[in-house]
């Protein structure tokens, strides 16, 4: 009797895990996507039968992970989760540290700035401050790119341990415009000449258009531990004024160094 509530039990937890799993990936598919998905679009997304996707949206609903988008039978993420994100404590110092500084270098540029960190191969964006212009900037923050297309990822990238570029240079490199860098070789030199200038920059690497510049944030050892960059449209920011940018960026990023204890 014993063996068979035991192989009952684990048959129950395995359901269970594979339930989380489920779940996390219907809430995987906001990361980087539409705000607002409907119960066909996000089973599709998650590779779910729609009975078990809305079972599990029901379910998180109620938990207020999620929560129905009024007038409409689309979801959208709930309070709970904006209360939980309000937990995470890793990047609480440098955020704090960087957001005077960032409000700062935003009113001195006019463009948008954007704290980010590394998350394993990928950039994160923790923080963001807005350019003071009449046209919203697009929510940045908790999007998720790859080191080798953005300003603020070959920031992280070119001052990472010489194993880890390698690493990542030996891997096919994704495209996103007709700009990104795909051969190893010139991602490789625009690394050195990022570590060189002391600033990255991505010229429509990402989006047509959106031109970008970024300098390392250290910590009091002197690690990078994240990318302050600036970035706006290509008719403001031109390809002849990314040297402006970064001179403000590198400015910026040094002040937030130092109060994260770096005099380097």
């Amino acid at each position: 009797m014993f063996h068979i509530m035991q192989h009952l039990d684990e048959q129950e937890a395995g359901t269970l895990i594979q339930s989380v799993r489920r779940a996390a990936a219907l809430l995987k598919v906001f990361d980087n996507g539409p705000t607002e998905l409907g119960v066909s679009e996000l089973s599709r997304k998650a590779r779910l039968h729609k009975s078990t996707a809305s079972r599990l949206l029901a379910t998180m609903e109620r938990e207020g992970l999620l929560e129905r988008v009024p007038g409409t039978e689309k979801y959208r993420l709930g309070f709970m989760l904006v209360r939980l994100a309000g937990q995470v404590t890793h990047f609480g110092d440098v955020r704090a540290a960087a957001r005077p500084v960032m409000i700062e270098l935003a009113e001195a540029s006019r463009e948008t700035v954007i704290l980010a960190v590394r998350d394993g191969d990928e950039v994160i964006n923790v923080e963001q401050i807005n350019a003071p212009h009449l046209v919203r900037d697009a929510n940045w923050v908790g999007r998720r790119t790859p080191l080798s297309c953005v300003a603020n990822g070959k920031a992280l990238l070119a001052f990472a341990p010489a194993a880890d570029i390698d690493r990542i240079l030996a891997r096919p490199l994704p495209r996103f415009t007709e700009r990104t860098l795909v051969s190893p070789a010139t991602l490789r030199a625009d690394l050195a000449a990022t570590r060189e200038r002391g600033y990255a920059q991505a010229i429509g690497e990402i989006e047509e258009g959106l031109h970008g510049v970024a300098a390392p944030v250290r910590g009091a050892d002197g690690t990078v531990v994240a990318a302050l960059s600036v970035s706006g449209p290509s008719y403001r920011i031109a390809p002849d004024r990314l040297r402006e940018f970064g001179a403000l960026a590198i400015a910026a990023a040094a002040r937030i160094s130092n109060r994260l204890g770096y005099y380097g």
